[in-house]
């Protein structure tokens, strides 16, 4: 988890500039928490919306479910990059309700449940619902991709030293799955993060790289 302090302190900067910027759009106000896996943006994105009152919706609800392992294994990292998100779903049963002041309704990608017979993973089946409020917090990786830009109002980036965010996914994961991970994942985010948004192209930078050492 993030130091407590450094937490605090970017949760409140955050909402500050939302709270700031809200009034401006005539609609619920979208923010896009951006990073690599492990760089806290999940635990930041819990603390704003939980401050601001505000709609939490997570990318990994809507991670590409007809994609197998093995088909992941055969694209490259900017294939994978480009084809993880279901950005496709996200705004059509999350985003665009939401923005409407309307309630969202999906089924969110299965994780528990691991992959069928065919290779391919499943929703859960029960739906997942979400009130309408005065400001979205779209929170993960891929969150800002260009497809999604028209519907947000707001980009973060949230940044951590790479020995940090390593140690978070450690924590929390079972090792093999981990070794799978690095694997498949970490180039995609590598280009993701250089190539399609690198720092210069958010709204705010959130970075506790100072604190390396």
């Amino acid at each position: 988890m993030p130091d407590e302090g450094f937490l605090a302190g970017a949760a409140n900067l955050l909402m500050m500039e939302i709270r700031a910027r809200r009034g401006r759009v005539p609609h619920p106000f979208t923010v896009a928490i951006d990073g690599r896996s492990g760089a806290g943006k999940s635990t930041l994105a819990v603390q704003v919306a939980c401050g601001l009152d505000a709609a939490l919706l997570s990318t990994d609800d809507f991670f590409a479910a007809d994609v197998t392992d093995q088909g992941w294994n055969g694209r490259t990292a900017e294939q994978r990059a480009s084809e993880a998100l279901d950005w496709r779903r996200l705004r059509a049963e999350a985003l665009e309700p939401l923005r409407l002041g309307q309630s969202a309704r999906w089924r969110a990608f299965d994780f528990s449940g691991g992959a069928r017979p065919d290779g391919t993973y499943g929703l859960r089946p029960e739906p997942t619902e979400l009130a309408a409020r005065p400001v979205i917090i779209l929170d993960g990786a891929y969150s800002s991709r260009p497809e999604l830009a028209d519907l947000l109002d707001f980009t973060v980036l949230v940044e951590a030293p790479e020995p940090e965010r390593h140690a978070r996914l450690a924590a929390r994961e079972d090792p093999a799955f981990l070794a799978d991970w690095h694997d498949r994942w970490e180039g995609a985010e590598e280009h993701y993060f250089e190539e399609i948004r690198p720092a210069s192209s958010f709204h705010l930078v959130i970075s506790n790289r100072d604190r390396a050492g």
